[in-house]
């Protein structure tokens, strides 16, 4: 046989070769496959079991997935929008975004309670031992608390003060002693309102030891969970606890969303500080310095709230629904990414 003859006979071979597989190569294939998938072992490990080069390896595995031995198949929760919730991170240049299916009956209400479920599950994988977890007063923030079943150790702190002294024992104080009961480590809430009539009263409540004590922990927090308000009522807790006329004074300054009792407009710079002068809550500049901020907020209510607070750069993560983040991924010109932390007011 000449050597035209021999190409010739060998290109069949590798022509039927690349038709078919006989039953030594597909009982091979599944062994590699079965080592690279499911054992987790390199490629040049099994390579020195198999007796065969790593490419070789290769090879049989990239086979493998083309004829289908090998199935390769990305499930999430069927709450869960994997698809919305990687765009959504690529837009706002996020750390993470997890976006979750709007419940059909309920569409206008903001902060679905499953929001909180959802991040109870993200914070259980975000905070390691020995962090600092800070939790802000919030609707969703109570619900993600309650829904808590596993943290590392860390110590939890209070970020703000709650909307009602009066219902300190059903919301953050409750959150922070979940949440710290649920880690088992030191809780340091903070008994006393958000908002108070005036900088005088804030600053003598903030020399109280007990807050005192709590207040020296914003420099050190790790992780922070935050919710979002848009400026309507019943959808700012802020706003809420304002008298019409200071309303009317910070609507006019263009205040569009709320975040930790702070101000807003539509393009993430802050407006109306003063108002910070008479709040029991973490500075924003210290939000800005935590390595992973957590906003929990959902529905279409909140939807341009949420953008404004994320254009702020204080935020490093988000948990939302799909009906937040269908708006989210087309309002206005994409923003600066939010991982460079950049104060929207300049230095």
């Amino acid at each position: 046989m000449n050597s035209s003859e021999e190409n010739a006979v060998s290109g069949m071979s590798a022509g039927r070769s690349a038709m078919r597989m006989g039953p030594a190569e597909l009982v091979q294939a599944a062994a590699m496959a079965r080592r690279f998938y499911l054992e987790g072992k390199s490629k040049i490990q099994i390579a020195e079991e198999f007796g065969v080069s790593r490419f070789k390896v290769a090879r049989v595995l990239e086979t493998a997935l083309e004829r289908d031995l090998v199935r390769i198949e990305i499930r999430v929760p069927a709450e869960l929008d994997a698809e919305r919730s990687d765009a959504l991170r690529a837009r706002y240049g996020l750390r993470h975004a997890v976006v979750v299916e709007s419940p059909a009956e309920a569409e206008e209400t903001p902060d679905p309670e499953n929001l909180g479920e959802v991040a109870a599950d993200l914070l259980g994988e975000l905070v390691d031992e020995g962090d600092i977890l800070g939790l802000a007063w919030g609707r969703s923030t109570i619900h993600m608390a309650a829904a808590l079943d596993r943290l590392p150790p860390c110590t939890v702190v209070q970020l703000t003060g709650v909307y009602d002294a009066g219902t300190a024992e059903r919301g953050s104080v409750e959150a922070v002693r979940r949440a710290a009961q649920v880690s088992g480590g030191d809780a340091h809430p903070i008994y006393a309102p958000m908002l108070l009539p005036d900088a005088a009263t804030a600053i003598a409540l903030r020399n109280q030891p007990g807050i005192a004590r709590a207040y020296e922990y914003f420099d050190k927090v790790t992780v922070a969970c935050v919710s979002i308000g848009s400026w309507e009522p019943g959808i700012s807790t802020v706003h809420d606890m304002l008298s019409d006329e200071e309303r009317g004074h910070y609507a006019s300054l263009g205040v569009a969303a709320e975040m930790s009792a702070h101000l807003f407009d539509t393009e993430g710079r802050r407006v109306g500080r003063d108002l910070g002068e008479r709040c029991i809550t973490v500075k924003a500049d210290q939000l800005r310095r935590i390595p992973e901020v957590v906003a929990i907020a959902g529905g279409q209510r909140k939807a341009a709230a949420i953008d404004a607070v994320l254009r702020s750069g204080l935020v490093t993560s988000l948990v939302t629904d799909t009906s937040a983040a269908d708006y989210l991924m087309t309002a206005g010109t994409p923003p600066k990414p939010a991982l460079n932390r950049a104060d929207p007011d300049g230095p």
